[in-house]
């Protein structure tokens, strides 16, 4: 009996090990050194912010259901991306998204403090007296500053609208619905789903509904950009 694993493409197969080295490696040296501290992203005024986020926070996971979800839909949609791109353009393609990720929930972020503020940084962010200044909006203020981005959802984002323009009509297995749903519907309900998941900002609810989305906005952008059209065998 075949492995599922055999037909994984190159690229998709060490993006999985990295991952899961990452996400290993986070609870091994976690009493020596706090990995997601380190290699999260945060907002780029935070006293926690270093230069190599941006690429670092793509291989943090908050957990066992956060980095399976997102290799799954690794595992589900990057082999026949890569496929069709070829290696190159899929490795260019994986990170570009997920920076598009980066990108896009920094610039709400950006877009909150200025609306607090009237800037975009504060002075002195390490000292809790610089948002104690901004009364009511001291709390809004300390968790865009001191929560960090982490995960690969945006780059998966990206693969996710990648694949719902080249492959539309193919039909998926959703959970909890009974009947397949060709894949172009998926996408536009789960962006549908994170739009107004982000622009609700529901209590409780911590997440980073723009990266998912700047993944998916970058995705679009590059899939149009390259001038990628879907292969002839799929309609």
């Amino acid at each position: 009996m075949q492995s599922p694993f055999a037909n994984l493409t190159p690229v998709v197969k060490n993006l999985l090990i990295i991952n899961i080295v990452f996400f290993v490696a986070t609870y091994a040296l976690g009493q020596f050194i706090d990995l997601r501290l380190w290699l999260s992203a945060y907002y780029f005024n935070s006293p926690f912010f270093k230069v190599w986020q941006p690429l670092t926070y793509m291989f943090m996971h908050a957990g066992f259901s956060h980095i399976f979800f997102n290799m799954f839909g690794l595992f589900m949609f990057g082999p026949i991306l890569e496929s069709t791109l070829g290696s190159k353009k899929f490795f260019n393609f994986y990170f570009i998204t997920g920076l598009g990720g980066f990108v896009l929930n920094t610039a709400i972020q950006a877009i909150q403090v200025y609306n607090i503020t009237g800037g975009f940084t504060i002075i002195d962010p390490q000292y809790v007296g610089s948002y104690a200044a901004f009364g009511t909006n001291a709390e809004v203020l300390q968790s865009i500053y001191g929560s960090s981005l982490l995960g690969a959802s945006g780059a998966i984002f990206g693969i996710m609208v990648a694949f719902g323009m080249l492959f539309p009509n193919m039909e998926m297995m959703i959970m909890f619905i009974p009947v397949p749903v060709k894949a172009k519907y998926v996408v536009i309900g789960y962006i549908a789903l994170e739009l107004f998941s982000g622009v609700g900002r529901f209590s409780g609810d911590n997440v980073a509904h723009f990266a998912h989305l700047g993944g998916a906005l970058f995705g679009f952008i590059l899939i149009k950009i390259w001038g990628i059209h879907r292969p002839n065998n799929y309609q």
